[in-house]
């Protein structure tokens, strides 16, 4: 068990971005990193594999072999700068569009001092979140290229280059490109804040949920929306793809990472509802052309859309002074086949070899409230660089169970009744806010099936803000039966 607490930076792969940097400006020599090169296993095993037609005629070139005088970053860092390119990460483009809305959460990733002209020599550096902790990750700039143009990410600027080369920072900490192939944003998200996300499904949202929303993004949260597979729209809206949710001011505005291809319908560009805005109001609004950007109304929204995910920041990270103050308590276990890794509830034969977290939740008596807002979050761990093996992530999923001494056993668990079951997903992370007396609670996190392994971190925000209070006053893992 531990506590995120620190903010110390990890040496992705031990590589010391500026000691690499002195030895390459001492050699007069561009860097090329050994440990993620500019070749084929870096794009993938697959779909981008070294006989795949994707990989045909690929060449990895740097970003002075591409244009004359290219730019780090060119007049600042915008929404603008990502626009998909023929890799399936949206879900990555649009967690990295909402990164740029917080320029002091964007420092931090990208280290914006970085540029093609003082002391070059072909690295960069980017602070990424992975699990639980901040790792520095080194780079070269060979970029992947056909017919002389960048595959994927790229900015509307042909000579400025930060979001591709964050791209390929992310590839790398993941094991190739092909493995950001298909996500959820919230994972982009919390990979560049270290904060915790949550998941409100449309169709069963709670009834202040713009209001939630709104809040939210004032706090700084980064939030995103996307239609599950089932769902049709005829509006020029993507089915299973990730939007970026930018505002929500009466209206709610969100942003397609292909940086076109938007709604059609009421309150879009070239709508008749905007002929009677204020010029003003439409100025206040950012009211603009088609850009992948686009404004429609809630319940246009709520009707069409399958999801919301909030990605909550901590304090360290938030400029907001509405935030409050906590921390994250994380949990780090395996489900190892023949010991712990039990299955869901639904089997209660294996269920109780399962790992095990017992948490207190306090909480001080306000207005008559007699429960705690708890929020959870299990979350595998390094799944995608499974994902060359054939394996992918597994279905996931966690229940909670009132708590009176001990582990809790077969016997105990197979008439006992659960204070929550969450949804189960096969994803990286399931996260869910619930509601619960005070009182002591165990927290099960495990595979839907038994016998699947893996690793996994588990997250539950610490609170102290005004009454009424919730927090955790103890926690720890059990091991013992």
């Amino acid at each position: 068990m531990k506590t995120n607490t620190s903010n110390k930076l990890v040496k992705f792969l031990n590589q010391d971005y500026d000691t690499l940097k002195a030895q390459c400006l001492s050699k007069k020599a561009l860097f090329s990193d050994p440990t993620f090169p500019a070749a084929p296993e870096s794009l993938g095993f697959n779909l981008l594999g070294p006989n795949s037609d994707m990989a045909k005629e690929v060449v990895w070139k740097r970003p002075k072999d591409i244009i004359q005088n290219p730019k780090f970053i060119v007049g600042g860092a915008t929404k603008a700068d990502i626009n998909q390119g023929a890799l399936g990460d949206c879900w990555l483009m649009a967690a990295i569009a909402s990164l740029t809305l917080d320029p002091d959460i964007l420092a931090r990733v990208i280290h914006p001092e970085q540029n093609f002209e003082e002391n070059y020599a072909g690295i960069f550096h980017f602070q990424l979140w992975q699990y639980g902790q901040w790792v520095d990750v080194v780079i070269d700039d060979l970029l992947p290229t056909r017919n002389g143009k960048l595959l994927f990410v790229h900015s509307l600027d042909k000579n400025e280059f930060w979001s591709a080369l964050l791209e390929k920072a992310y590839a790398k900490v993941n094991g190739s490109y092909e493995a950001l192939k298909g996500g959820s944003a919230t994972e982009g998200f919390e990979d560049f804040t270290g904060g915790i996300a949550e998941l409100y499904e449309l169709n069963k949202a709670p009834s202040n949920l713009f209001n939630i929303m709104k809040k939210a993004l004032s706090r700084g949260s980064l939030l995103s929306t996307s239609i599950s597979v089932k769902d049709v729209t005829k509006e020029q809206l993507v089915k299973t793809h990730a939007y970026s949710i930018t505002a929500a001011e009466e209206l709610v505005r969100l942003r397609n990472p292909w940086g076109h291809k938007e709604w059609n319908g009421a309150w879009s560009d070239n709508s008749k509802e905007w002929d009677y805005v204020l010029p003003q109001e439409k100025a206040k609004l950012n009211y603009s052309a088609d850009d992948g950007e686009f404004w429609m109304a809630y319940s246009d929204f709520v009707e069409r859309y399958s999801k919301v995910e909030i990605c909550n920041l901590t304090p360290d990270l938030s400029s907001s002074d509405h935030v409050g103050q906590w921390a994250l308590q994380q949990f780090e276990g395996n489900w190892k086949n023949g010991s712990t890794a039990g299955g869901s509830s639904k089997n209660t034969a294996t269920f109780s070899s399962n790992p095990q977290f017992v948490m207190n939740l306090d909480h001080e008596s306000h207005g008559g409230m007699h429960t705690c807002s708890v929020l959870v979050g299990l979350m595998q761990k390094d799944m995608r660089k499974e994902r060359k093996l054939g394996h992918n992530f597994n279905n996931i999923c966690f229940a909670v169970y009132p708590h009176k001494g001990g582990k809790l056993s077969h016997e105990v668990l197979s008439t006992a009744k659960a204070a929550f079951t969450s949804e189960h997903y096969a994803r990286r992370e399931v996260s869910q806010r619930f509601a619960l007396p005070p009182g002591q609670y165990i927290i099960i996190p495990s595979t839907y099936e038994p016998n699947h392994e893996g690793s996994f971190l588990t997250q539950v925000p610490l609170v102290g803000v005004s009454a009424p209070t919730m927090y955790i006053t103890a926690a720890k893992y059990l091991t013992t039966q």
